[in-house]
């Protein structure tokens, strides 16, 4: 039973937030894109606002990004300011700055996947796709973000480029959530509008949560993962944080090759919402109980109805994987040649856990993938009565990045916590969103939604009638 700790008027996250540079507006892409049409601001005055808060000493930015491309961002964004002043602007979010993982090849440089092993690889010769769409929308790139090293674990930590810390509680500094914990902090200290982030296990999810951003899983078939470096080929997908659940769709859009589109918020009137009975808030502490609590009586006060089910099929998926890890013996096999000539180089936590999938055998590997079909299978006909199954994004606020690097059990305790319910919409390969749902003055909290396979333009409506009940 989750405690009952209080009420409050919902102060949603997207008013302000204390970055680097200090308090500044939440500004989400529809507003930016009004701005920049009316002449209000330009591509060039919102990059250089970007560079003063990566390049600001007391702030985050020298461990959000691993590379920052500085002239590269000034010269598009006045090249797009050019273009707009004769009308030729290649879209409505041209000239916005963004960030990008560093997994994720851009022609000419070289993706290292937040290691040092792969510093002397080869440039990349050609853009991801989804680099490449990102370009051809015109999105800035504002450079490459930190993460945890080749995206194994959700802590965030990096031992080569140092961890940023969450926006939250910075004089303890606290871990930002993983792997994709740069592209969190970008969004959450104003150095990018957009970021393009990662999620194997929650790695664009965790992140948004701990950060107080909104982070989002599409179904991983829609967006291309070429030219990404790999976790897990089967369990990889690329998708955007940001500062609303409409920036995100507009993003996610953007990846899949469709037309960005402000999704149309759901009245939640007769809206059902399915929440686990087991495991998800196994726990949970105190303050993210009681914003899990404020969210589900703010949904429920909106027209909602929220029932505790008990679904069979999740209690299975850790003794399906168990002799296997799908992750592990994917992740193994991409890295085998290079544990070979560089182990010392990888961060030791990292190399462990990759290490872990050479012990799998093929049929072992095989028996996890068919049930993992099948178990997907049971699921989606056990969630098809309902709009979305909700949950905590994570169980606890954002654990103190020190005490995690100084105790091997604390940190791989953590780690489990934090993917626990994230990865479940990864390995039913669904789509999945996180929306901040704590009140003015808490630590940040993450409310989750996870809809079906292929339900992402229904989940992004949903999200943003949720979004808009919580901000009422």
């Amino acid at each position: 039973m989750m405690p009952s700790l209080g009420g409050g008027k919902l102060a949603w996250a997207c008013a302000t937030v204390n970055g680097a540079a200090g308090s500044r507006p939440m500004q989400t892409l529809i507003e930016l894109a009004a701005a920049l049409d009316a002449g209000r601001t330009t591509s060039r005055a919102l990059v250089e606002d970007c560079l003063a808060r990566i390049a600001d000493p007391a702030g985050e930015g020298a461990r959000t990004f691993i590379t920052v491309q500085a002239e590269a961002a000034r010269s598009q964004a006045d090249a797009v300011d050019s273009l707009r002043r004769h009308g030729r602007a290649p879209g409505p979010y041209a000239g916005i700055p963004a960030s990008l993982k560093d997994l994720l090849d851009v022609a000419g440089e070289v993706s290292t996947a937040g290691s040092v092993v792969l510093a002397g690889a080869p440039p990349a010769k050609a853009h991801a796709p989804v680099v490449a769409r990102m370009l051809g929308a015109g999105f800035v790139p504002m450079g490459r973000t930190n993460m945890t090293e080749f995206a194994f674990s959700g802590l965030g930590i990096n031992p080569h480029y140092g961890t940023p810390a969450s926006p939250w509680d910075r004089a303890t500094r606290r871990i930002p959530g993983g792997s994709s914990s740069g592209a969190a902090v970008s969004i959450a200290d104003g150095m990018a509008f957009a970021a393009l982030g990662t999620d194997t296990g929650g790695s664009c999810r965790v992140p948004a949560a701990l950060c107080g951003v909104v982070g989002y899983k599409p179904t991983a078939r829609r967006v291309p993962i070429t030219s990404v470096i790999p976790l897990s080929f089967s369990l990889d997908s690329v998708g955007p944080l940001a500062n609303s659940v409409t920036c995100c769709a507009i993003v996610d859009a953007v990846l899949a090759g469709a037309t960005p589109v402000a999704p149309l918020a759901r009245s939640l009137a007769g809206v059902r919402l399915a929440m686990p009975d087991r495991i998800v808030t196994d726990g949970i502490d105190a303050p993210t109980a009681a914003a899990f609590e404020h969210a589900l009586a703010t949904l429920r006060t909106a027209g909602a109805t929220i029932e505790m089910v008990h679904f069979a099929a999740l209690d299975r998926i850790g003794s399906a994987t168990a002799r296997a890890s799908i992750a592990a013996c994917e992740a193994y096999a991409w890295h085998r040649k290079l544990l070979a000539s560089g182990a010392d180089q990888y961060d030791p936590r990292v190399r462990a856990r990759i290490e872990g999938g050479a012990a799998a055998s093929a049929a072992d590997y095989l028996d996890s993938m068919a049930a993992r079909h099948s178990i997907g299978i049971e699921m989606a006909a056990a969630t098809a009565p309902y709009d979305a199954v909700i949950m905590p994004t994570v169980p606890t606020v954002p654990a103190p990045i020190a005490a995690l690097e100084a105790d091997e059990a604390a940190y791989l305790q953590v780690n489990a916590l934090m993917l626990r319910n994230t990865a479940i919409g990864n390995f039913l390969d669904r789509c999945a969103i996180s929306l901040p749902c704590q009140r003015a003055g808490e630590p940040p909290a993450g409310l989750m939604l996870m809809g079906q396979a292929m339900g992402d333009v229904a989940l992004f409506q949903l999200a943003a009638g949720v979004e808009a009940a919580m901000a009422s």
